[in-house]
């Protein structure tokens, strides 16, 4: 069995290694609280993040990184991303110098601007070819009930990612490769930002058509920013674009469409942090990803209005008006 190292016992790194069990693999699962160590190892399950669903013998955790990280051949990075770094910085010293990196977060760092693939390589000082991201339409409690989905294994090095690829195709789950990182990057964060958008709408009490509008328009200002930034324009159109974009904004399941429309019901973003431990991915990249496209020089309108209300300039409602007042031009344009 190959051993992979899983850091992150959130939702999604406990669903991701279900998947990983599911496939055949011996999984080491990291997480920060002993209490969380001991509810895996002992009762078989997450009480704090996947209460109810059962994990697999082959899946066990510490809080020890050396111990997880010793002889993977695969090491998955599933922490916040904007915790990605300094917790990284502490892990790197021990993870196994051959092992492939593999980044299951969504966001872009504050201050640097840096996509996750790029932070990993920067702390390891490794080789760009060695990193690998997996991202799609992948909502962990769904993906834990093993609900049929699919996803995107992309890592410029085409071989490592069919090897991902073998590693991870299980009985519910079906990885496609790509070697376009960056898109699947862009369009795995901008989906986060335009999620709070839709649920800041639903929030307000508007219906389908406006979602939808919402929906449209954000796969568009993705599609702008990742292209000015190199990637091939079919891969927004892709599992890691409108795929993913389309479970963000249709589920209740989303932390980000939940977070918004709590925004959209009047909630500060105070008031929301104080009632849950879940992280918004889209409520801090909405700054980061702003700032990238200022920098490239692309439009993002719902960026901008996301941020805004993040940070408690404007309302949710404002938002949804200051899209209609914008000045008028082709769709295409």
């Amino acid at each position: 069995m190959t051993k992979i190292a899983v850091f992150g016992a959130g939702s999604w790194g406990t669903a991701f290694s279900l998947v990983l069990a599911d496939a055949g693999n011996d999984v080491a699962l990291w997480a920060r609280r002993e209490e969380v160590v001991e509810a895996i190892n002992d009762r078989r399950e997450n009480t704090d993040y996947l209460p109810g669903v059962e994990l697999a013998p082959s899946i066990t955790a510490s809080t020890d990184p050396e111990k997880v990280a010793a002889h993977a051949d695969v090491v998955v990075l599933a922490v916040p991303s904007q915790s990605l770094r300094e917790n990284l910085t502490e892990w790197a010293p021990v993870l196994p110098e051959q092992a492939t990196l593999v980044s299951l977060m969504k966001g872009v760092e504050l201050g640097s601007l840096m996509r996750m693939s790029e932070v990993i390589q920067e702390v390891t000082d490794g080789p760009g070819d060695r990193i690998a991201v997996i991202s799609g339409p992948n909502l962990a409690r769904e993906i834990a009930r093993r609900e049929p989905a699919a996803s995107v294994v992309a890592c410029v090095d085409e071989d490592r990612a069919k090897h991902l690829q073998a590693l991870t195709h299980g009985p519910s789950w079906r990885p496609y490769t790509s070697v376009d990182v960056l898109g699947c990057e862009i369009g795995g964060a901008y989906k986060n930002v335009v999620g709070l958008a839709v649920g800041m709408a639903v929030g307000l009490g508007f219906g389908d058509n406006t979602t939808a509008s919402v929906i449209t328009r954000g796969l568009a200002e993705t599609a702008r920013l990742a292209t000015a930034q190199g990637a091939n324009p079919l891969t927004l159109m892709g599992l890691a674009g409108l795929g993913d974009l389309v479970a963000t904004c249709s589920s209740p399941l989303s932390r980000n469409r939940t977070f918004g429309e709590r925004l959209g019901q009047g909630m500060t973003t105070a008031d929301i942090y104080a009632t849950t431990r879940q992280v918004a991915e889209g409520a801090k990249s909405c700054k980061s990803l702003l700032e990238l496209a200022r920098r490239t020089g692309v439009d993002a309108p719902i960026a901008e209005a996301v941020d805004a209300v993040v940070d408690g300039k404007m309302t949710a409602l404002d938002m949804m008006n200051s899209f209609i007042a914008r000045d008028t031009k082709p769709e295409l344009h």
